[in-house]
């Protein structure tokens, strides 16, 4: 189903995107479930926009995101850009009014350098949970200042997975903005929230078919669009780290960098984080992680070491491990590296690390959102984060390999009860949701 107006034919919105379409709110915030028809409906949103007399910029992190958007927007104004009464520029993803300033474009954008370079009446960022935070604040806002612009950030919760390739320093930045939107009472910002379900024009038997095949937490975010700061069966809770934060590090005895290897700078971030040991107390110093190459991350654990004047660099033997020693030797090799062997699975090597957390004797001097983000939201028997690897490997070398038999009680302790939430099935059936036709109103399924 479709809408002709003029030669311009616009997918039909579905009532979730038809709210936020219409929203006349300066700031926009929508979250919404996979295939929930996010960038369909910022396509016919930003048509609309152009069509007005309006400059609409559209940026997404990734390039296949942006060709939804920009196949979208091609096929509602493809008669007057065959009447050349609108240019296309296929390689610049622009479509503009001749002689004026009104126009689309859209671009691949992740970061406030990489969004630099234009200005809008309407910024859409789509997949805003997966950029930097600057690409809003230092960017996307002054550009919107020539007229008073308007803008639209678009999200699904992110999981773990895509968490590892985004570009956001604090992971949990999209859902704070949302929170924001939702306080908002000077009608300035609104927030929109849908489900993968509230999308009419998806098969409801496959997507429950797929739901089925998901962990309860990712069920959750990806699907049915929530923002999961902490995950039911995480080892590491919110309250646990806020209740021990400080904001002054004491003399410590010993200081270890923590690294968990990755083979190529296009792969999965490197975990670089340093802890320092006092008495019976564990510190978090710094997380150094990053996504690099291979002397990459190891100038930044060999920074960390002079830092923090640790007393070793400590990595697991058998995963990687006699090649950071070798590429730590290549930026320095006086700095000493300790290899060690993993006789243990990462969730029982994890667990008493986790019990000193509990106990309070694990302190976070300063905020690590990366990281903390990675200890609540990881669950024993998923592939565990770079940083928290890099972290219990740090903390293990420090209480010296073998934890008490108090941490290692803790540590079962909370895992018997952890496990009861786990084992609860996700129930598909239970979810309330609309009912659903087959098939899209524009050649092919709504995204």
């Amino acid at each position: 189903m479709s809408e002709t107006v003029c030669g311009i034919e616009l997918p039909l919105p579905h009532a979730k995107q038809s709210a936020f379409i219409d929203s006349h709110a300066k700031r926009k915030i929508v979250r919404a479930g996979r295939r929930g028809g996010k960038t369909v409906g910022t396509s016919i949103y930003a048509v609309q926009r152009f069509l007005a007399g309006r400059r609409v910029l559209y940026g997404a992190p990734t390039a296949d995101q942006v060709d939804r958007f920009w196949t979208t927007v091609s096929r509602a104004l493809y008669e007057p850009i065959k009447a050349k009464y609108l240019y296309k520029n296929e390689t610049e993803h622009i479509i503009e009014l001749p002689g004026t300033e009104q126009r689309i474009r859209a671009k691949t954008c992740w970061s406030a350098d990489t969004l630099r370079g234009d200005y809008a009446d309407d910024l859409i960022l789509d997949e805003w949970q997966l950029m930097d935070e600057d690409a809003w604040e230092l960017v996307g806002l002054p550009m919107l200042l020539d007229h008073n612009g308007d803008a639209t950030l678009i999200y699904t919760p992110p999981s773990l997975h895509s968490r590892s390739v985004s570009k956001a320093r604090d992971p949990q930045h999209a859902a704070k903005m949302f929170k924001k939107a939702q306080e908002d009472t000077t009608g300035r910002w609104e927030a929109f929230h849908f489900t993968s379900y509230e999308n009419p024009y998806l098969s409801q038997e496959a997507l429950s078919d797929i739901s089925g095949d998901m962990t309860a937490l990712a069920f959750r975010m990806e699907i049915m669009a929530e923002d999961v700061n902490e995950a039911p069966g995480a080892l590491w809770t919110r309250d646990t780290i806020e209740k021990s934060r400080l904001l002054k590090t004491p003399e410590l005895e010993q200081i270890v960098v923590g690294v968990d290897p990755s083979a190529t700078s296009t792969g999965d971030e490197a975990g670089v984080v340093t802890e320092g040991k006092k008495d019976d107390d564990f510190y978090t110093l710094s997380d150094d992680s990053l996504q690099g190459s291979p002397l990459q991350w190891a100038t930044a654990a060999v920074t960390a070491y002079y830092r923090h004047q640790a007393n070793k660099i400590v990595a697991e033997k058998n995963n990687g491990g006699e090649m950071v020693q070798l590429t730590i030797a290549q930026v320095d090799p006086s700095v000493p590296v300790e290899l060690v062997w993993a006789s243990r699975g990462k969730a029982t090597r994890a667990e008493p690390i986790a019990a000193l957390a509990e106990q309070g004797h694990d302190h976070h001097v300063g905020s690590f959102p990366a990281l903390e983000d990675e200890l609540c939201l990881w669950i024993p028997g998923d592939p565990s984060p770079n940083r928290l690897d890099a972290k219990v490997w740090a903390m293990t070398a420090l209480s010296g390999g073998q934890p008490s038999a108090n941490e290692w009680q803790a540590a079962i302790t909370r895992r018997q009860a952890k496990r009861a939430a786990l084992e609860q099935p996700v129930n598909i059936g239970a979810v309330r949701r609309p009912a659903m036709g087959q098939g899209s109103p524009f050649g092919g399924n709504k995204r």
